[in-house]
């Protein structure tokens, strides 16, 4: 049974550490360094401020995970920030539908009044696709934002969920 339960730092971070590695290391999808170390994981996916979640696929490994966090501190942490990382073994399951579909429900019940994703890589059409299909919105776009690993600067979109309505 597939399910999504809160990550811990400790018996999860392995499988999650298995996502976030292979997921960075081409450089076109993720800020990340392609070269960030295990020991950053911690900081980067489990810092105090976030609320972290795995999902377990039919066997019982994590095959996708998502952090949410307020978006700013103190005047603008009623907007949530998140991402999201699906094993690339595991794409193609509907995996990333279900983070998001449960990163909106339980941003709704931590009170949060919309959910902005702050760099979505113009290049990344899968995610942009996804984004839109759950309502998201392009509000915005970075000229150049990101260094894509083949392609060289590309643009970056801004993107928002209104979850007052």
């Amino acid at each position: 049974m597939i399910q999504i339960r809160p990550a811990d730092n400790k018996n999860d971070l392995d499988g999650i550490w298995e996502i976030f590695s292979k997921v960075i290391q081409t450089g076109d999808t993720y800020v990340f360094d392609p070269k960030t170390p295990k020991e950053k994981l911690s900081d980067l996916w489990f810092a105090s401020s976030m609320d972290t979640f795995v999902l377990e696929n039919e066997s019982g490994k994590i095959a996708a995970t998502y952090f949410i966090k307020p978006n700013q501190i103190d005047l603008g942490n009623h907007i949530a920030n998140c991402g999201y990382m699906v094993h690339p073994d595991e794409q193609g399951n509907g995996y990333g539908s279900m983070l998001c579909e449960h990163s909106i429900q339980f941003a709704k019940q931590k009170g949060y009044l919309g959910i902005q994703f702050n760099i979505v890589i113009s290049t990344n059409h899968a995610a942009i696709h996804l984004w839109k299909k759950h309502g998201f919105e392009i509000i915005g776009t970075t000229p150049k934002g990101f260094r894509h690993s083949q392609l060289g600067f590309v643009d970056t979109f801004v993107m928002f969920l209104n979850l007052k309505s």
